[in-house]
Parts: structure tokens; C-alpha cells; sequence
């Protein structure tokens, strides 16, 4: 009798692929979200950082101390649920955070038929900065006029 081997099912998330008309649609709730994004991640960190502070303190084992080491764990808790919540928003539409700091975002799209990403940045006037195939590196940024004729024309019309 042979043995099955048990392997673990990986699970299939099908996503949405977004069109450049509607990515436009969507650029102002993107800036909301990918604000709050930036500003509750600088919040932990800066409630993280500030626990270490207080923790390094001489005499950080005293009730002060232990009551303002306290309070600023219960901030960082705070500011990493609401961060976590933030992102849970933007995964739902299908939309991936890569860097909260510089407020950048990919945005899945099809050309031909490769997966390919919008790179939103929350600092540029015009929200979308370029795109990039999925097997490029990461910091590669297409000019959006690159795109093929279908989805170079729908890029053209905001841009």
C-alpha cells in the first residue's frame, strides 16, 4: 500500500485587475487611505521608539517609569491596529502597500497577458507614477506612454 503524502494546500486568491479608468476613479479614497497608512505607521514607530526610550531609562524599574513604559506600549498597540486596519482596507480592493513612508502602492492591472502594476505614489500631483511588469524589479517605473495601444490610451487621458 503506497503512502500519500500530506502536503499542505496552498490557497488560491484570485485578485481584482484594475483599468486605468478606474484607478482614476479611485485616486482620491487611495490618497486617503495610503495617508492614514503613513501617518499611523510613523505614529507606532514613534510610540515604539518612544517605549524604548523610557525603558533605557536609569531607574526605569520605578512605578513612574513603569506606568509611562505602560502608556507608551498601549500607544504603539493603538497606533498598530489602526495601521492594521488601514492596510486590511486597501488589501480588499485588491490594492498592495510597499512602502508606507513614501506613501507608494501597486495597483494590479493586465497588459496582454501578463500581470502588470500601477505604482501609485501618494506625493505625486498626478498619483500614478508609472508602471512595472510583475517580473521586474521593484523599482523599476515604466513611463506610462509605454504602455501598449489599449491601456496607453486610457493612461494618456489623466496623465
Amino acid at each position: 500500500m503506497k503512502r500519500r503524502h500530506r502536503h499542505k494546500k496552498r490557497s488560491t486568491r484570485v485578485i481584482r485587475l484594475w483599468n486605468h479608468d478606474d484607478v482614476d476613479k479611485v485616486l482620491p479614497y487611495l490618497r486617503s487611505v495610503v495617508g492614514s497608512l503613513r501617518e499611523h505607521w510613523l505614529a507606532t514607530q514613534c510610540a515604539r521608539r518612544q517605549a524604548q526610550l523610557v525603558a533605557a531609562r536609569p531607574g526605569a524599574h520605578k512605578r513612574d517609569a513603569l506606568l509611562a513604559l505602560d502608556a507608551a506600549n498601549e500607544n504603539a498597540t493603538r497606533a498598530e491596529t489602526r495601521f492594521q486596519d488601514a492596510l486590511a482596507e486597501l488589501s480588499a480592493i485588491d490594492v498592495f502597500l510597499i512602502d508606507p513612508v513614501h506613501g507608494l502602492a501597486l495597483i494590479p492591472f493586465r497588459v496582454e497577458d501578463e500581470l502588470a502594476w500601477y505604482v501609485f505614489d501618494q506625493f505625486d500631483k498626478g498619483g500614478i507614477v508609472g508602471w512595472r511588469y510583475h517580473h521586474d524589479p521593484l523599482e523599476q517605473r515604466r513611463p506610462l506612454e509605454l504602455l501598449p495601444s489599449g491601456e496607453a490610451s486610457a493612461a494618456g487621458n489623466n496623465s
